[in-house]
This record gives structure tokens, C-alpha cells and sequence, in this order.
């Protein structure tokens, strides 16, 4: 194949893949677009993924993926072996480059640490990206989940407690928006997937100024969430706390552990531009 028509080929595969729109755009790089997208791909498996694999989830051209995952391996963030490519510790790099140049998570820690020691239980960080949750700083108790959460971890806004905290800072314009086009799913008996029932429990964490979910994401997981203000008054991440749910009621999750976070919250807040 000729230059022109590789070329070719990858401008019509870069508009398949969802990236036409920007095609008039002279500041924006679809190659680099290209290449993040086939790194997306692998969230979530566990598994090496082959690139016809790789070219359906990203609706790239298989041609395109071949030299993208090959210039990926070049530049260690992947590697190939018999059954196709998989990503490298490499790119974790990627991420720390973020975590190291924010001063949100730096800033937390301390206040996680601190919750932790204070009540015995897991405390998390987490900004929204798009429609889910990421978490970017987290102190975690010896106690074990079968859920495995660590930094980088993602998980749908929707029936998370600092999902619904983070929603409800949206304007009610873009709230709607949101529940119109989420396409939820029941991750348990108790996940509430209802658009009308989630806008009411939405929009009262906003009025609330907290969120409680139980058993929503994984039964007998029980977490409460509070919003991260900057000094502007602009919510910019939600701090939560999760505990097993027979360990701890909802009341005494309100009771004793909203107080602290809130505390942690406001503290956190005056340090943030």
C-alpha cells in the first residue's frame, strides 16, 4: 500500500472511529487522538487483545491499529506476544505525569490518611471524567473487598456515592443531558437504574450536600460522599468513605462519618486556587 492510500485509508478510519469532526481543526492531531483511543481499548481486560480485537472497539481500520499498537511497543507502553499485544507497565507513566503535576491528589493524601486513622475505614478521592468517576488518591484499610480499587480505577457515576455527588454540581441542563443518554445497568438487586429515580436522588445530594449508596455497585458495600470545593465555591472532586455494610448502618455512616468528612472536605478546599 502507497503512502497516499494509507493515508487515505487512516483519515476515513480516523472519521469512522468518531474523529471527523475535528478534521477542520488545524490544532488538533488525529494521529495522537488515534493512538489513545487503541490505549482505551484495553481498560477493562485482562487479557492480550489481538488487533482485529483492537480495530472493533475503536473503529479504527486494522492497518491503522497494526502501526499504532507496533509504535506503541517501540515506545514500551506495549508489548506483543503470541496471542497479540497488551499494554506494559510503561504506560503508567502516562498517569503519574498527571498525579504528579496535580496538587489535588498530593493535598488529599493527607486528609485520607487522616480519615482512615480517624475511623478505620477505606477513604477515596475522585474527579468525573465524561460519565464515570476516577480515582485519584485513596487510603485504604487492611480489611478486603472483592472489588479491587486503586488509583486510576473507574467506575460509573451513576450509582456511586461520589458519582452522585459529582453529578449533582452539573448545571440542570447538563444533568439532563446525562440522564437522557446513560444507558444503566443493574450491577446488583439494589442498583437503582431508573432516569427519573436517579434525577430525584441526584438532585437531593445536591440539596443535601452528600450522597449514600448501599449495595449498589457490590452488595454489602456501603459509602458515603461529600463535594471538594475550591475557593471559588466551584466543585472539583467528592471524598467518600466505604465500609462493609454489616459492620456499619447507614444512620452511623450519617452520623459519625459525614462530620468527618465534611471537616476533611473544608480543609482540603483552602488549599485549592
Amino acid at each position: 500500500m502507497t503512502e497516499g492510500k494509507l493515508a487515505a485509508e487512516e483519515k476515513l478510519s480516523g472519521r469512522s472511529a468518531g474523529f471527523g469532526e475535528s478534521d477542520g481543526d488545524p490544532d488538533f492531531v488525529l494521529s495522537l487522538a488515534r493512538g489513545l483511543s487503541v490505549i482505551e481499548a484495553f481498560g477493562g481486560h485482562t487479557e492480550p487483545l489481538s488487533v482485529a480485537e483492537v480495530a472493533k472497539q475503536t473503529g479504527l481500520s486494522r492497518a491503522a491499529v497494526r502501526r499504532l499498537l507496533i509504535t506503541l511497543e517501540r515506545l514500551g507502553y506495549a508489548e506483543a506476544n503470541g496471542r497479540g499485544y497488551c499494554l506494559t507497565p510503561g504506560v503508567l507513566k502516562l498517569g503519574f505525569s498527571y498525579l504528579s503535576s496535580a496538587s489535588l491528589p498530593v493535598l488529599a493524601q493527607r486528609e485520607l490518611e487522616r480519615i482512615t486513622e480517624n475511623t478505620h475505614e477505606s477513604s477515596s478521592l475522585s474527579v468525573r471524567d465524561g460519565d464515570e468517576i476516577v480515582y485519584v488518591a485513596r487510603s485504604s484499610t487492611k480489611r478486603v473487598m472483592s472489588i479491587a480499587l486503586s488509583v486510576g480505577s473507574r467506575l460509573p457515576a451513576y450509582c456511586t456515592s461520589m458519582g452522585r455527588v459529582l453529578l449533582s454540581a452539573l448545571a440542570e441542563e447538563e444533568l439532563t443531558a446525562y440522564l437522557k443518554r446513560l444507558n444503566a445497568r443493574a450491577y446488583t438487586p439494589k442498583t437503582i437504574t431508573s432516569s427519573s429515580a436517579l434525577a430525584k436522588i441526584i438532585r437531593r445530594a445536591r440539596s443535601d450536600q452528600f450522597a449514600l449508596t448501599d449495595g449498589e455497585l457490590e452488595l454489602g458495600l456501603r459509602s458515603i460522599a461529600v463535594p471538594v470545593r475550591n475557593r471559588q465555591g466551584q466543585v472539583v472532586a467528592a471524598m467518600n468513605i466505604g465500609v462493609h455494610a454489616a459492620r456499619v448502618s447507614s444512620k452511623e455512616m450519617i452520623q459519625r462519618f459525614l462530620p468527618v468528612l465534611q471537616e476533611s472536605a473544608r480543609n482540603l478546599s483552602q488549599y485549592l486556587g
